[in-house]
């Protein structure tokens, strides 16, 4: 594929099957990332999720790319500042735009994250997850409908402060030129102290993780950080145990673990497996789980509904007295004296003989 096709930031659409796809996958970088180059290799130039990966898919698929502003300060401004939370709710947005267009916004969803794009998407999924105003409740769909998360190389731990901080700045080392470390100091060392942000996402997505299907990817080869060699994300960060989570290490360092040069590279097959399975699992679930929905929806409605204008009387308000047609009645005499047809009322004397008889009315 032409790299000139694809945006620098947003959704890109890299590939659609020509059958009607049942499941989107979406690419989201890290840290200094790009759409296209996180995920090119640089010895063959191969694409992978291209290039390699329809290869094996079933044939209804579709893959798309996302790209962003991915410059340290999106990652080491404070809270007052929270830029993860503008990609995360961009990235949120922009797809649940293309999918409505598309007009397939209960799609399956399955994202594959490369380092800090891990944390974007928690956080969009965080996001989504939050909305309850009927008014934006379009941007939900996006959590209803994601399936499986694949994270290569993503922090997922890192309750203590410091270390935090230690492995965002060793994170930064390895994927920003030397030249910008060395002339932007001030910027590097803001990654070990204004991280609350970056730790309150793991710490909000815990409470969501059991309905994904998760897989952990960690690098096994260690990366030059300032003259020593070491795991930019060890495997106790990248790949810690859960319930239900798939785990496994890439013999490749932090920046090479998502650029595959071909199908016999290392952590290939695993990947491509996992795509294949959960694209062929996703559409059945997702179904459910947008049944599921809709009526949870419909229960709120209706709460809500209650609440404004209470609890309405259901059945007729009125009796509903007239005969069936052909039938009479006995009416006393206390019946109105003027009967109205049409448009001529007809007075009736009133007649002091008749008065104690009673009157039969035919319909």
């Amino acid at each position: 594929m032409d790299p000139s096709r694809i945006k620098e930031f947003g959704l890109t659409q890299v590939y659609q099957s020509p059958e009607k796809p049942l499941v989107d996958i979406v690419f989201v970088h890290g840290l200094n990332g790009h759409p296209h180059r996180t995920w090119t290799s640089k010895t063959t130039s191969t694409f992978w999720p291209v290039d390699l990966l329809p290869q094996v898919l079933p044939s209804q698929v579709r893959i798309l790319t996302y790209g962003y502003n991915a410059n340290v300060t999106a990652f080491t401004d404070g809270v007052s500042n929270d830029r993860i939370l503008n990609h995360s709710e961009t990235l949120a947005a922009q797809l649940a735009a293309n999918r409505t267009l598309k007009r397939c916004s209960d799609r399956p969803i399955i994202f594959v994250c490369h380092s800090l794009g891990g944390l974007v998407v928690k956080r969009a999924l965080i996001y989504s997850r939050s909305i309850t105003n009927e008014k934006i409740e379009h941007l939900r769909s996006i959590y209803v409908s994601t399936y499986g998360i694949l994270f290569l190389g993503t922090p997922h731990n890192g309750s203590d402060v410091a270390k935090w901080g230690l492995l965002l700045q060793n994170i930064c080392t390895a994927v920003l030129p030397k030249k910008f470390i060395e002339t932007s100091p001030h910027l590097v060392k803001a990654l070990r102290t204004n991280n609350e942000t970056l730790q309150n996402i793991n710490g909000l997505f815990t409470d969501i993780i059991p309905r994904f299907h998760i897989y952990f990817f960690h690098e096994t080869l260690s990366t030059d950080v300032k003259g020593t060699r070491e795991l930019i994300v060890d495997e106790t960060s990248a790949a810690p145990y859960a319930d239900g989570v798939e785990r496994m290490g890439i013999e490749a360092d932090h920046i090479h673990m998502c650029k595959f040069d071909d199908e016999n590279s290392p952590g290939y097959e695993a990947v491509a497996e996992a795509l294949l399975r959960y694209s062929q699992d996703a559409p059945t679930t997702i179904h459910q789980r947008w049944n599921e929905e809709e009526k949870t929806r419909m229960i709120f409605r209706t709460q809500r509904a209650k609440e404004i204008f209470g609890d309405v009387p259901q059945g007729p308000s009125v009796p509903d007295y007239r005969p069936a047609p052909g039938k009479t009645f006995l009416a006393p005499e206390t019946v109105p004296r003027s009967i109205t047809v049409r448009e001529h009322e007809i007075e009736e004397p009133y007649d002091t003989e008749s008065s104690s008889k009673t009157h039969i009315l035919h319909f």
